[in-house]
């Protein structure tokens, strides 16, 4: 609970945003050795996924760890890359070829990524999104453009 707090706490600080974007592809890889058990984030309190996309560009599977939260059952994701001013890739994949995996916990299912678009909608997301990282206000002040947000539908 405490390193969860601190975590929550660090989240909404610029070094940490910058910190965190660097490290990660070395989350990714830790949380996907360990069986999604260990990350950075997780094991706190904070929910994190491995989400696998396929490159646009390239067309070779790309797998970043994300925080998410559920509305009516499924995985929402949010494209804040930290409050960066560029959409992050996998946001820019999932509009490209919306089909995608996701592993929580080890286990992992198909999607299907539908963007929401409806403002009440994306505003309900940001305040449950808010609960799960307080730092979502910060990345969405600071980003300077319509953050993607994405309801994962299950294939």
């Amino acid at each position: 609970m405490a390193y969860r707090n601190l975590m929550r706490h660090l989240g909404q600080q610029r070094w940490f945003a910058w910190t965190a974007a660097r490290l990660a592809p070395l989350d990714a890889k830790v949380l996907k050795r360990t069986g999604g058990r260990f990350g950075l984030l997780g094991n706190y309190g904070l929910p994190q996924c491995l989400l696998t996309t396929t490159g646009r560009k390239s067309g070779q599977p790309r797998t970043v760890t994300l925080l998410y939260g559920r509305m009516n059952g499924n995985p929402i994701l949010i494209g804040s890359n930290f409050g960066q001013k560029h959409h992050p890739a996998w946001a820019l994949n999932l509009e490209a070829d919306p089909k995608a995996a996701i592993t929580i916990d080890g286990v992992t299912h198909d999607y299907r990524a539908r963007m929401v678009t409806d403002d009440a909608e994306r505003e309900a997301i940001w305040e449950l999104m808010y609960t799960i990282w307080p730092a979502y206000h910060a990345y969405r002040g600071r980003a300077g453009r319509d953050i993607k947000i994405f309801e994962m539908v299950p294939v």
